[in-house]
């Protein structure tokens, strides 16, 4: 399993189709943080990356897990909302999806922002 790698600055397309043949073949699990538009990838788990993502100064709260599917790009379904982390019923996420439509937005917005279809 490669190292987990917070993303800063634009990562290529290409290097997302790399980390998911050494990790999962088709899928990179990703954790983002709303606050800091950063994320992280590589993990082999999304609880992994979390923890990765708070030793950096990541506030929990602002962590969402997600999957990717670069084969799939651009197609919508691209981008999947699906974790264990995000099951924060103190924060009115009662499922393994992101059900704020403001949160999932912002996370498109950000993922869009890091990678680049190169």
């Amino acid at each position: 399993m490669p190292a987990i790698e917070i993303v800063r600055a634009t990562i290529s397309l290409s290097h997302l189709r790399t980390v998911a043949e050494a990790t999962f073949g088709e899928l990179v699990k990703a954790v983002v943080d709303v606050e800091r538009s950063t994320m992280a990838i590589g993990g082999e788990l999304h609880a992994d990356e979390e923890a990765r993502l708070l030793d950096e100064g990541s506030r929990q709260a602002a962590l969402w897990g997600i999957n990717l599917y670069p084969a799939d790009y651009p197609a919508s379904g691209w981008l999947e909302f699906d974790s264990m982390i995000n099951v924060r019923p103190g924060q009115g996420n009662r499922t393994r999806s992101v059900d704020d439509p403001v949160i999932r937005a912002k996370i498109i917005e950000i993922v869009g922002s890091l990678v680049d279809d190169r």
